[in-house]
Parts: C-alpha cells; sequence; structure tokens
C-alpha cells in the first residue's frame, strides 16, 4: 500500500509517499481501505518534534512512529475473527495512528463507527480529532449546561466550527469570536452573536460567559478573566507556538498560575480517542444538527503541502486527504 512516511523530524518536506506492507489484522481489529483522512495540529507536532518536551513521548532524536495521521473515513477491506460489529463493505469512520495512507487497522472497541449516509467520506474524516476535541472541552472540562452563555475564541478552525454546533445542540447560547471573513460561516453554523476580533476585543466587550473555550490560545488570564462570570470555567484547547521547548504549554502554565486563588477555573486537556464519544458524534452527524466545514482538500502525495498550510494557521474549517 502506499503511506506517508518519514525517520526525520522536520518541515513538511521531510515527508515522502512510499510503498509498505498493508498491516496485520488481529483477531479484534478491522482492515479499513481509507478513502479520505484529514489533517490536526497533533500531525504538524509530530511532524515537527515540537514542543521539544513532547519528544519524551514522540521519540527524543527522531520519530518512534514513521507514519502520521489519525483521522480516516473508509470501507472495511477485511475483520478479525472476534469482530462482530462490523464486516467488509461497511462504511466508517473513526481515529487511529498512521492514517495518512491507503489502509489502516483498527480494534473493533475502539473509536471507530459506521459512517452516516448523509456524510460524504472526506465530511466524515474531517469529524474525529477536532469533534472529539470539542466535544470533550465543552462537556467534560467546561460542563456546559443547556442555557449558558458559552464564548468560542477560534470558531472558525477546525475544532471551533465544531464547538459552535455542538455547544448550540447542547441547549446553550453561542457567541464566536473570528475574523471578517468568517464572521458569515460562523453564523451559519448556528452561532447566536459573532465578534470579529480585527474590529472588537471581545475581552473589553462588557459581557459576561459562564464558558469560554479557547481554541486560539491568544488571550492572558487577566483578560479573559474580564468576560467571565464568577463561577465560569476558562477551557484552554490551544496557544501560540513560538516557544519551541514547551510550544502552547508555555502559554497554559501562565493561565493557569495566574488563576491560582480565582473563583473562576482555567483547564487545559488533550482530547482522548474513544467509541462512546465517536458515537455522540455519529449521532449529530446523522441528525444534522452537526456538519463539517471543508477548507481545502489534497490528494495523498500533497500531505507536505497540507500540513504546510496548517501550520499558517487560520484555515477556515478543516483540510482534508482524498485517497
Amino acid at each position: 500500500m502506499k503511506a506517508v512516511v518519514r525517520d526525520v523530524y522536520g518541515a513538511p518536506d521531510v515527508l515522502t509517499l512510499q510503498e509498505i506492507d498493508r498491516p496485520e489484522v488481529t483477531d479484534d481489529e478491522l482492515l479499513v481501505r481509507v478513502r479520505a483522512t484529514s489533517v490536526n495540529p497533533a500531525d504538524w507536532h509530530g511532524l515537527t518534534g515540537t514542543p521539544y518536551v513532547a519528544r519524551l513521548v514522540m521519540g527524543l532524536l527522531k520519530p518512534k512512529p514513521e507514519r502520521l495521521g489519525i483521522d480516516f473515513a473508509g470501507t472495511v477491506e477485511a475483520v478479525g475473527s472476534n469482530v462482530k460489529q462490523f464486516q467488509p463493505g461497511d462504511e466508517v469512520f473513526g481515529a487511529s495512528s498512521g492514517a495518512f495512507a491507503e489502509y489502516v487497522s483498527v480494534r473493533e472497541d475502539r473509536a471507530v463507527v459506521s459512517k452516516p449516509a448523509n456524510l460524504t467520506f472526506e465530511a466524515a474524516a474531517a469529524v474525529p480529532v477536532a469533534g472529539l476535541t470539542a466535544l470533550q472541552g465543552l462537556r467534560d472540562h467546561g460542563h456546559i449546561q443547556p442555557g449558558q452563555k458559552v464564548l468560542i475564541n477560534g470558531a472558525s478552525g477546525g475544532v471551533g466550527t465544531f464547538a459552535v454546533q455542538i455547544a448550540k445542540a447542547l441547549g446553550a447560547e453561542v457567541t464566536g469570536v473570528c475574523s471578517t471573513r468568517n464572521a458569515d460561516a460562523v453564523r451559519s453554523l448556528g452561532a447566536d452573536h459573532v465578534i470579529d476580533y480585527t474590529r472588537e476585543d471581545f475581552t473589553r466587550s462588557g459581557r459576561r460567559y459562564d464558558l469560554l473555550l479557547d481554541i486560539a490560545g491568544s488571550r492572558s488570564w487577566p483578560e479573559c478573566k474580564r468576560v467571565l462570570n464568577p463561577t465560569a470555567t476558562l477551557v484552554i484547547v490551544g496557544g501560540p507556538k513560538k516557544n519551541r521547548l514547551l510550544g502552547p504549554l508555555s502559554h497554559v502554565v501562565k493561565v493557569s498560575v495566574a488563576a491560582m486563588g480565582s473563583s473562576q477555573k482555567a483547564v487545559f486537556f488533550i482530547a482522548k480517542t474513544n467509541k462512546p464519544d465517536i458515537v455522540i458524534l455519529q449521532e449529530l452527524l446523522a441528525s444534522g444538527k452537526v456538519r463539517s466545514v471543508i477548507d481545502k482538500r489534497h490528494g495523498l502525495g500533497e500531505i507536505a503541502g497540507a500540513l504546510r498550510e496548517l501550520g499558517q494557521g487560520h484555515a477556515p474549517g478543516k483540510i482534508v486527504i482524498t485517497v
């Protein structure tokens, strides 16, 4: 099979498209013929080996996994003897390592579910990591409740577009922060209010929120605190990448320390890929309450360009790879 591989950290140019063996399927796994995948910040970190502290997990001098990619959507090619839920020919989507390839294997009890009939493979492949991040950030760490006022800073990106829709589906009043060119798109996703950060400083709006999902990571704790209700929660999803040692974690540490002793909470998390939450996303997608926003499409041989675009930031929605 064809797969995107690398054996050193570096810029997107270190990636090559090579012919390698298909994954071996165990009794509890299914083999999926990948039809589409998408790029995420985790792929950028894995590619560049930054922040350097992450190399304690990814490999100090060279990357441990040669293949990148997590999101996938495709058709089941084969199943192990213990697999009961799926059979060859089923259309599925989910998350598994090494998804920048023609085939990927995944355990039946992990993050893989049937693809809703109303979704294309590309639309389904855009969902897993970004959708899980939005869902878990709002529900598990922000403890979102119906009727709450939720502010999403970075509402037009991959995670943000899902966060706007999921927050609305959970009954919140949603305000999205984005640039002028993306304002209409964020409104179309269901945002009740949109703040154009090029024209207005949302931290000086005078409005207060019960939950701030900070995907952009562009504001300090004193600035965020100005828009938080007394018992509100700031959920940090991202942050500046300038610090090559700690990356976004530098911002997380600063905010977390500054928030100590406050009645408001500041929390940071890394999304977990799991089956129950993928099932929830599947249901939201099938019902039409949530949809993917795709910015650009590339072929498998154009992964380097796709990751370069991701690294530049400001992509409205997701960058998808057709395999």
